[in-house]
């Protein structure tokens, strides 16, 4: 049974025009299982931890960074509830559509400010990276400070530090999903199964018996080279298959349900909307037009 979801809105966070907000806390079981209307990065500073996101649970330690795009429903846990002698502590760096409108004219790449509108608009999955040479941390260490104490041209270096850590995360993100880490051949046999065999149930199990991995060595895997659990890149491989289909075929949806693996279109139907924010009959439509 799926918990529930509690909607977290930007008027109670962001009270300035700066559109932006920046803490550091200490996780506890407290805080409910939620979803917001804005942009959130989430930097583990210290302890251990799970963070339950959409529908996985991902072990967090130290240097790990999230970024969830709006409407992904997440919460952080500790790995013990003596929070006060094991804490789990956070930096966290939310923003919204205007603040994006506004960094427009300091990011300049396109495909950068793409990503964050596709964030902006839950047309992404979230994102999940080791931070590479504690850069990410540096930059939310005074992101952090800069909120706390503002001074003489505050809200200047804000947006520059918000810039920085947007092009940063998405950088080491290129480089995850673009070779400049290159994937084990034998991972890029598992994604190359997983892609031919969308119609199938597919489990870990099968790509471990493949591989000859064990499970967790695959699931750190995922992680690693695509930013995501196993669960979250085959939901959202299968998604993208199905726009494909959607765009380049006449098949009805209970049948491209069938060809990238839901047994049940209702499922289907609500995972789609839940990944694009819109309907398959009303994505078809759009596409054509």
């Amino acid at each position: 049974m799926n918990p529930s979801i509690h909607l977290f809105k930007s008027e109670f966070f962001f009270n300035s025009d700066l559109q932006l907000f920046v803490n550091r806390c200490t996780e506890d079981f407290n805080v409910p299982f939620h979803a917001h209307d804005f942009i959130e990065y989430s930097y583990v500073a210290e302890g251990t931890g799970f963070h339950h996101i959409d529908q996985d649970i991902v072990p967090v330690q130290k240097g790990m960074l999230f970024v969830i795009p709006v409407g992904i429903p997440h919460v952080f846990r500790p790995a013990s509830s003596n929070v006060s002698e094991h804490p789990l502590i956070i930096y966290n760096c939310l923003f919204n559509m205007e603040l994006i409108h506004k960094l427009a004219a300091t990011i300049q790449e396109e495909d950068i400010r793409s990503h964050l509108i596709d964030l902006a608009k839950n047309k992404v999955p979230y994102v999940s990276i080791s931070d590479q040479h504690q850069q990410v941390e540096e930059l939310m260490v005074k992101l952090y400070r800069e909120t706390s104490v503002t001074g003489i041209g505050s809200s200047t270096m804000l947006y520059t530090l918000v810039s920085q850590l947007v092009v940063t995360t998405y950088r080491q993100l290129h480089q995850k999903m673009h070779g400049e880490q290159r994937l084990p051949a034998d991972f890029e046999h598992i994604l190359h199964y997983l892609d031919q065999h969308l119609s199938k149930r597919i489990r870990m199990s099968d790509l471990s018996n493949r591989s000859g991995w064990s499970e967790k060595q695959i699931g750190r895997m995922f992680l690693s080279y695509t930013g995501q659990t196993f669960s979250s890149y085959l939901q959202h491989l299968r998604i993208q298959k199905s726009r494909e289909f959607l765009r380049n075929s006449q098949h009805k949806v209970s049948l491209i349900a069938e060809l990238v693996g839901y047994r049940d279109v209702d499922t289907f139907y609500a995972v789609f909307k839940r990944i694009t924010g819109e309907t398959p009959l009303v994505y078809r439509k759009k596409s054509r037009v």
